[in-house]
């Protein structure tokens, strides 16, 4: 019992640790100054941070970069989720 409860508080502490690693676009979204970036400046940047996250996991499953319609539904569906 004692096993399992050690072992789970592990895996949660690994779980936790590697969440708060990933930098997200809206914690990179400061200006030179450090202060957060505010309207249209931080609109622009999260658009701009989003795609460039998107476009290198843009490929087919044979390793080929997606075109057209398949890029465009699958550079939607992962800036939702970035």
């Amino acid at each position: 019992m004692m096993k399992r409860i050690f072992l789970a508080a592990i895996v949660a502490t690994f779980a936790a640790g590697s969440a708060f690693a990933q930098e997200t676009c809206e914690s990179k979204a400061v200006g030179k100054d450090g202060k957060a970036l505010a309207g249209a400046a931080k609109t622009s940047f999260l658009k701009k941070c989003k795609a460039d996250a998107c476009t290198p996991k843009a490929v087919s499953a044979d390793g080929k970069p997606l075109a057209g319609a398949a890029k465009n539904s699958f550079m939607k569906k992962c800036e939702v989720g970035a």
